[in-house]
């Protein structure tokens, strides 16, 4: 994380397929040619999990497992496991929003008919390869494959409300349901071992083109999850294994009256005893996917905000410490060096900062938090960031920055566009402009911003259960007229490698460094957009700038 480089925030199943969601097929690949034409390094997803009931990437019955929605039908029939005939005669549903019980209904429908073809085909070589997986994943998969064949016998995933034998996990009753379930289990394992080939496959494939892959972790995971059934005593959960309290976060700039979260919250205590070993089994599988991992809520690593629950509002909870430094010490003896990427937002502590010091994990920023601030005081652009630290134009939980900047009163707009150097239709790049002359190391834009999308492209409203997590690419929308743009943006900001890299643009006179990038970028379009000319207006922007911070 300590190069300068820059990157798109776009999870899989924005991606623009035939199919009611976007998968890991020729779309995934698709997208990563083109992080590859427009200079881009980072390619940012949300969680991969298993998605709940409401859709949330945030709400997952597995902390380990993959979203099997994510499985590409194209590459089942790559392998051998369906026809095209196959999909082609479902095919239907692509284009629009995501559609979650379309895409389940297909998709399910096609991996049932892929692991019948695999069953009866034991001599392929294959079965060698899937037996491999279950062994090598046995910690978590075991678990989980048992508690979704369960699942789908009792219809529901709450497994409070199963038998008490299962929901209480008596050995013997394990073993039976073992036994009965034994087909379905091999099948939910068998999905997983498709995401995975399919993963590996696209993970190999932008390896090869020099991108990266930044994932998400959610601190919590959900009540309704193998994970909880499977390890209950790590949670705060009473007899019946209903949770005591819930997580969530006091009243702030999403809420008036807070999130109330409804996960179970962690009982750091029962996973100190353990050496921390279900989290650092977590953090494994996550890092054997991605080349760095974002941390979601990374305060509850210090301290949790715990409400009762039953409320209704999360205005009367309290805090709780988190697992902290002891825990974090313990992930790097156990892994080695954490590459991770702290969610720090919000109401930060001294503990936070000193933590992120201590083990050198870069925070986080976010423009369109920086400059509102900023405008509420009619004070200038945001300061320098610190080079080891990730800036966003916003995140999966902001409005869009058009969106955003619509919202604004007239006057705040007026003072940005005077900021910013721009009139009304340029804020949207002037602000992605900003976020990659920064002095941090990593810059985000979400692919909604690249496209000037308004909130109708808006990914998450938080503390809003319905209507989130369905926005998609309409097909062809990243041409090569934005990749262009966007790496020629890329490259006068120093962070596209063109021979010697470029060093990170300095702070002048307390200026931001969006004031070089603006005036680079203004050279260029002046100059008529020639290839090869961005460059050299940097270092013409740079000796300007220079020249009059000096005066």
């Amino acid at each position: 994380m300590n190069q300068r480089a820059s990157g798109i925030l776009l999870h899989p199943t924005s991606l623009s397929t035939p199919y009611p969601i976007g998968d890991l097929g020729p779309a995934a690949t698709a997208f990563a040619d083109f992080m590859v034409s427009s200079g881009q390094r980072w390619w940012q997803m949300l969680p991969i999990g298993p998605a709940w009931e409401d859709d949330s990437p945030y709400q997952s019955c597995s902390a380990f497992g993959g979203n099997p929605l994510l499985v590409s039908p194209d590459r089942l029939v790559e392998q051998g496991f369906l026809g095209r005939q196959d999909i082609e005669l479902l095919n239907v549903g692509g284009g629009g929003n995501v559609n979650y019980p379309a895409a389940a209904r297909l998709k399910l429908q096609w991996l049932r008919k892929a692991f019948e073809h695999f069953q009866k085909h034991p001599r392929d070589g294959r079965q060698s390869e899937f037996d491999a997986f279950a062994h090598a994943e046995s910690f978590w998969l075991e678990d989980f494959s048992l508690f979704s064949a369960i699942q789908g016998e009792e219809g529901t995933s709450d497994w409070t409300r199963w038998d008490q034998e299962l929901r209480t996990r008596e050995p013997d009753a394990l073993i039976r349901a073992q036994k009965f379930f034994a087909y379905d289990i091999r099948y939910h394992q068998f999905v997983q071992w498709q995401f995975s080939v399919q993963w590996e496959e696209l993970r190999a494939y932008c390896k090869s083109k020099g991108i990266w892959l930044i994932g998400d972790i959610p601190l919590f995971v959900a009540r309704q999850s193998a994970d909880v059934w499977a390890h209950p005593g790590l949670f705060k959960l009473d007899a019946d294994g209903n949770p005591t309290v819930v997580a969530g976060v006091p009243p702030d700039y999403f809420s008036k009256t807070g999130q109330v979260w409804n996960v179970p919250v962690y009982c750091w205590e029962a996973l100190q005893q353990q050496n921390y070993r279900w989290w650092i089994e977590r953090l494994r599988t996550a890092l054997g996917r991605f080349d760095v991992n974002r941390l979601d809520h990374f305060i509850g690593f210090i301290r949790t905000y715990e409400v009762p629950a039953h409320a209704l509002t999360a205005m009367n909870g309290q805090y709780q410490p988190g697992g902290g430094a002891p825990f974090l010490q313990a992930a790097r003896e156990a892994l080695g060096s954490l590459p991770l990427i702290a969610d720090d937002l919000g109401a930060t502590t001294p503990q936070v900062v000193d933590l992120l010091d201590q083990f050198q994990i870069p925070g986080t920023r976010v423009l369109q938090f920086e400059l509102g601030a900023n405008l509420e005081t009619h004070s200038a652009l945001p300061e320098q960031h610190p080079s080891n630290s990730v800036v966003y134009t916003g995140t999966h939980d902001n409005d869009t920055t058009a969106g955003w900047y619509q919202k604004l009163p007239g006057t705040q707009r007026a003072l940005l566009q005077k900021q910013l150097g721009v009139n009304s239709r340029e804020v949207v790049w002037a602000i992605i402009r900003a976020a990659f002359a920064s002095q941090a190391d990593t810059a985000i834009v979400p692919a909604q911003d690249l496209l000037e999308l308004g909130s109708e492209a808006r990914m998450n409203f938080p503390g809003i259960a319905n209507g989130n997590w369905q926005w998609r690419l309409k097909d062809g929308a990243l041409d090569h007229e934005f990749a262009q743009r966007l790496r020629n943006i890329t490259l006068a900001c120093g962070r596209l490698r063109s021979g010697e890299p470029r060093p990170a643009p300095r702070c002048l006179g307390g200026n931001p460094t969006a004031h070089i990038a603006r005036r680079a970028y203004e050279l260029y379009e002046r100059r008529g957009r020639q290839n090869g000319q961005a460059d050299q207006d940097w270092l013409l922007a740079e000796r300007e700038t220079t020249a009059e911070a000096k005066r």
